[in-house]
């Protein structure tokens, strides 16, 4: 695998994506019937401390299909994976809308000082993370749960060397020298649970509205355990009428309409709207490979911080089918030798088609 065939990757299997089959579902029912196309990018450079470090860069690309009867309907995978899919909890409810998305991502790590080519033994490791994620996802108006599995690599092969030397070179930016002590390779597996709730909702008939959002959920694996809660509030004209904007994270695929009152399936040239959001995320880390290291060889590692919360305030847009969103975070320290908080910035681009 050459370092550059991860775009390339991501535009095959959104490619791909868009020939899975139609499922049997009302003709007027349009959200029903709608796929959603997401790209996420999330860097430092996006916010005002422009620092590049810690975490530096993250890319995803992701599809959640239309609703489903059954996961049988998803004709592109096989047997034995709808098997698997019907035999899982909490997203099985014959009274549920279903659906499944697909993700694929990268995600950059490095130390404060990228110039110096010697460890860093109380700075963040060098590390990337390469990425699928197949999530299943049950909903209704009222509430979504989504269980997600996740299969990467982290390590040397994850090309996230490659593709931070190659955009810093294009980019006239210090190149970083101590890659060579980056995190070994190693697979990776993890499993997410997530529920999410619309607890108020609000419309006046000139479309003004907000609503409120909270969530939690578990993670389980060498990638990453513990636990997060979390919510967000979102206010404006013409509100997408969907889960909400998250970053990139497992459970973050969230912005398909849930019913034909979603203004992005409005009747044409009506299909406009705006809003604001704040939003607060705690995360109770129990194990984080990024920071403990490797997991089964010696590898650098940090002492990490048990707790780290992000605050996150934004901007949204509904233009056409599309939804745009500019997210700034401000995330707590990860590790305890860490200097100072982060910002970074992020944007998302949903497409409903």
């Amino acid at each position: 695998m050459k370092p550059k065939s991860f775009p390339a990757i991501a535009i095959i299997l959104s490619l791909a994506l868009l020939g899975l089959p139609r499922t049997s579902v009302a003709a007027d029912d349009k959200a029903r019937n709608s796929d959603t196309l997401t790209l996420y990018l999330e860097n430092d450079l996006f916010a005002s401390d422009n620092k590049d470090r810690y975490y530096t860069h993250g890319t995803k690309v992701s599809w959640i299909s239309r609703d489903l009867s059954t996961y049988r309907d998803v004709a592109a995978m096989p047997p034995w994976m709808h098997r698997f899919m019907e035999r899982m909890p909490f997203v099985n409810d014959p009274e549920e809308q279903r659906s499944v998305s697909l993700s694929l991502g990268q995600n950059i790590y490095t130390p404060e000082d990228k110039e110096r080519s010697d460890l860093i033994p109380d700075d963040r490791p060098y590390a990337g993370i390469t990425y699928m994620g197949l999530g299943l996802h049950s909903k209704n108006g009222h509430q979504m749960d989504t269980l997600e599995f996740d299969l990467g690599i982290v390590g040397r092969h994850s090309y996230a060397e490659d593709c931070q030397q190659e955009v810093h070179r294009i980019i006239d930016s210090v190149r970083p020298k101590g890659w060579s002590h980056q995190l070994h390779d190693e697979p990776l597996l993890n499993v997410y649970f997530e529920r999410k709730w619309r607890a108020l909702r609000s419309r006046n008939a000139e479309g003004f509205g907000f609503d409120c959002i909270p969530h939690m959920g578990i993670a389980v694996g060498n990638a990453l355990t513990g636990v997060n809660l979390g919510g967000q509030m979102r206010f404006g004209w013409n509100l997408p009428n969907d889960f909400g904007t998250y970053l990139i994270r497992p459970g973050s695929d969230s912005s398909a309409p849930v019913d034909d009152t979603d203004p992005r399936l409005f009747r044409a040239f009506h299909r406009l709207g705006i809003h604001l959001f704040l939003a607060a995320d705690g995360n109770f880390v129990a194990r984080n490979i990024l920071l403990d290291g490797n997991t089964f060889r010696d590898s650098h590692s940090v002492d990490k911080e048990p707790f780290v919360a992000n605050l996150i305030g934004g901007v949204g847009m509904i233009i056409h089918r599309f939804k745009i969103t500019y997210s700034y975070i401000h995330r707590s320290r990860e590790f305890e030798t860490q200097k100072e908080d982060q910002d970074f910035g992020a944007f998302a681009v949903s497409f409903t088609f």
